[in-house]
């Protein structure tokens, strides 16, 4: 969440943030609104409290009598309306955390003011496309004929929406997994396996909360839900603690599957591009407040060199105002281009969140021994979302007979070169 401060000091930047990111500005009425008379009702509650003090320290002096019963009288009245005042402020506090809670992020002055994923800024493209000398298949199509996926059996077992792998279906996606993992440890990262569930206080500490509560599948009778991404239980981690200095940067990388339930979004898109079940290679970094713009570009060259070591084609996209996420300040998306359908793929954001998501979760770091702590900067990246990774390479990678050549840096992970 931002600082309350800067709501109150710079509301017409706040506004105009909210503008650009599509946002209701009513929110920020709402929270101005509230803020206001919560100072003049603490103020008044100071002042009265103080005045009960003073008048109670007269009152210890006085002897039995008509000026003493009068003040003791007085000082109920000062007491009920403390009382009054203390309800209304637990009330308005109510309202200003819910309302900090759904003000998203500040764009950084880089970030182009657009209105949607139309006015995302291609920053470049890598790879040459693939030219075919014969018809492409769409993914689905060569998997189904390798026998390498079953939709139907996945659809029996959970619904529209899931998918089996199976054989070199199978063994592909877990070469990939293996292949990010022992990347990104090489680049320096920590793996860690944290829980596939969170709790609500997890979401709210990345900002999955409220805001795409809808979008999450919810266990009601444990309070808890699927993570909607592998960002939440690993940032998470770190929840109300502090880092020494000479601790960081703190660098994790996990393995999950992550679940959306993608509301009226998968019915018109046939294959695995858009799925309730996914699995990912994470990547997150708590790092000092004055790195953090710098980390960003190497967190999305850690993501690229993943698709240069596959020998992809792909292209990196700057997003504007308009179709950033919530908690992000910047954000990169790196498209793998699927030749079948000629259509770039999403598989990797790279987020600089700044601070907005340890003020929610509570992540410091102490600049120097015996001095107060501050907020961290937190960056995430996926390396790399799988299901788009594979349609990818599916595509990428097939042959006029119907096979598919397994990328060179899979080979000893998959122990063939050849799909077929």
């Amino acid at each position: 969440m931002l600082d309350v401060n800067i709501i109150r000091t710079q509301p017409e930047t706040i506004r105009q943030m909210l503008i650009n990111r599509n946002k209701d500005t009513g929110i920020l009425d709402r929270f101005l609104s509230a803020d206001s008379e919560w100072r003049m009702l603490t103020d008044e509650n100071n002042r009265l409290r103080k005045v009960r003090n003073e008048v109670s320290l007269q009152i210890s002096k006085l002897g039995k009598g008509d000026e003493k019963d009068s003040k003791i009288v007085e000082m109920r009245d000062v007491g009920e309306k403390i009382k009054d005042n203390d309800a209304r402020i637990a009330e308005l506090e109510l309202i200003r955390d819910d309302c900090t809670l759904n003000i998203p992020n500040i764009p950084h002055t880089s970030v182009p003011v657009g209105k949607d994923s139309t006015e995302n800024v291609v920053i470049y493209e890598k790879g040459e496309k693939r030219k075919f000398d014969f018809a492409p298949k769409q993914h689905w199509e060569i998997a189904e004929s390798l026998d390498i996926i079953d939709f139907d059996r996945g659809v029996k077992v959970a619904g529209s929406g899931f998918y089996c792998l199976k054989g070199d279906g199978a063994r592909l996606e877990r070469a990939l997994i293996n292949f990010f993992l022992d990347t990104h440890i090489r680049q320096g990262y920590t793996e860690v396996f944290p829980p596939i569930v969170v709790n609500k206080a997890a979401l709210t500490g990345t900002g999955q909360y409220p805001n795409l509560k809808d979008d999450m599948y919810h266990i009601e009778k444990d309070g808890l839900f699927l993570n909607p991404t592998a960002e939440v239980p690993v940032t998470n981690l770190v929840m109300d603690e502090i880092f020494e200095i000479d601790k960081l940067p703190v660098l994790y990388t996990a393995y999950l599957p992550s679940f959306r339930r993608e509301v009226g979004k998968h019915a018109d898109t046939k294959g695995i591009i858009r799925v309730h079940e996914f699995n990912k290679v994470e990547m997150v970094r708590f790092v000092h407040p004055d790195t953090s713009y710098n980390v960003l570009e190497t967190l999305r060259g850690d993501a690229e060199e993943l698709i240069s070591s596959l020998k992809l084609p792909y292209r990196v996209l700057l997003l504007c105002t308009g179709d950033m996420g919530f908690s992000c300040s910047k954000c990169y998306d790196i498209e793998l281009h699927a030749p079948a359908n000629d259509v770039w793929l999403e598989a990797s954001s790279c987020s600089n969140f700044t601070d907005f998501q340890a003020r929610r979760a509570r992540i410091k770091f102490r600049p120097e021994p015996h001095m107060k702590s501050e907020f961290i900067h937190t960056l995430n990246g996926s390396g790399l979302a799988l299901p788009r990774t594979m349609v990818a390479i599916l595509e990428n990678y097939q042959n006029r007979d119907g096979t598919v050549a397994v990328p060179e840096v899979l080979v000893k992970y998959m122990g063939k070169e050849i799909i077929g």
